[in-house]
């Protein structure tokens, strides 16, 4: 048997168990390196090509980055850092039309989409201030305007922010209580839409978070969903725009699942603008936004970030997510601790 005298020692002994099950070398490698050659492919399209001095002259938009620092001034590139509703690629597909119409309206400016790999980096992110503009969750929201963001507009209708909770067709939970002694999945302790309002929903029919069921953080919305479909978990948490994608995106799999309860509605994400960026600039991106359900070109740019259009707002509207926020942590549990 052929045995790799290179093979470094994380790898041998999943390389023997594999050659004991007839896989070839060949096999092995693609395997082992998928996750890495993935991880390269994500980070070419998300950073894109280094753009050579005419590029960098001109205001066109460079793709979604994993951005750590500030938009060199130079360059003015004004970073819109999205809350990790997708992994980079889709985020691309989503928001990049509205990246484009930005720069199309606000001539002379240079804006760049920004993904995050959580929603642990991305609050890293608004808290240091590095984004210039933010789309973020109503939490999140609460965060940004302690470090100094502003709102200027809500992205969705309000009654679209509501949790869902998502369960297999052929499963046996039927009510709330049958999830005693089970495994939830939700995406992240701080989503609010797809955790802190479905725990309390649970908290509300007779379930003690960290108590009565496994909370199982998964790091993003589809990974919450795929846990129930997988039977990882007995439940899922998320909230509608993602549930319609992953309908849209795997429907053989959606059709195994279906909402058994969702929540009352809140407020939508927000979009803010940090403290020191011009007024000029906030005021035209306001301006934009809240004119995109006006033509057909905006209305596009609408479908393709699966959002109905923005609307007007400001930080006294979101006082009601801290009113909510202050009665949750009261009941369940402080929303920056794992229960």
């Amino acid at each position: 048997m052929f045995k790799p005298t290179r093979c470094p020692a994380w790898g041998r002994k999943s390389w023997r168990a594999a050659a004991e099950r007839g896989l070839t070398l060949a096999g092995w490698c693609r395997i082992r390196l998928a996750p890495v050659l993935a991880w390269a492919m994500v980070t070419v399209v998300a950073a894109g090509a280094a753009p050579g001095p005419q590029a960098a002259s001109e205001a066109v938009a460079a793709g979604p980055i994993y951005g750590s620092t500030p938009a060199d001034p130079r360059g003015r590139a004004y970073r819109l850092a999205v809350h990790p509703l997708h992994n980079p690629v889709k985020l691309q597909k989503a928001y990049q039309p509205l990246i484009d119409r930005l720069q199309s309206e606000l001539p002379g400016l240079r804006f760049q989409l920004e993904a995050s790999r959580d929603y642990a980096a991305y609050e890293r992110k608004l808290q240091q201030r590095e984004p210039d503009l933010l789309l973020p969750n109503p939490w999140q929201t609460l965060k940004a305007m302690e470090a100094g963001y502003t709102v200027i507009a809500m992205a969705g209708d309000p009654d679209d922010f509501r949790g869902l909770i998502l369960v297999r067709r052929d499963g046996a939970i039927q009510r709330p209580i049958d999830l005693a002694g089970q495994t939830v999945s939700f995406p992240s302790p701080t989503a609010l839409a797809a955790c802190i309002m479905p725990q309390y929903y649970l908290h509300e029919h007779g379930l003690l978070v960290g108590r009565d069921f496994k909370s199982l953080y998964v790091g993003s919305q589809e990974s919450s969903i795929m846990s129930v479909f997988q039977r990882r978990s007995a439940a899922a948490a998320t909230w509608p725009p993602p549930w319609r994608a992953f309908q849209l995106d795997h429907p053989i799999e959606a059709a195994e699942l279906k909402v058994m309860w969702q929540t009352a509605p809140l407020l939508n994400n927000s979009v803010m603008v940090r403290s020191d960026v011009p007024t000029s600039v906030r005021d035209g991106v306001r301006r934009v936004l809240l004119g995109l359900n006006d033509s057909a070109a905006g209305r596009s740019v609408l479908a393709a970030m699966r959002t109905s259009r923005f609307f007007e707002s400001d930080d006294q509207r979101y006082a009601v997510v801290r009113h909510y926020i202050d009665r949750f942590e009261r009941d369940v549990r402080p929303v920056e601790a794992k229960p």
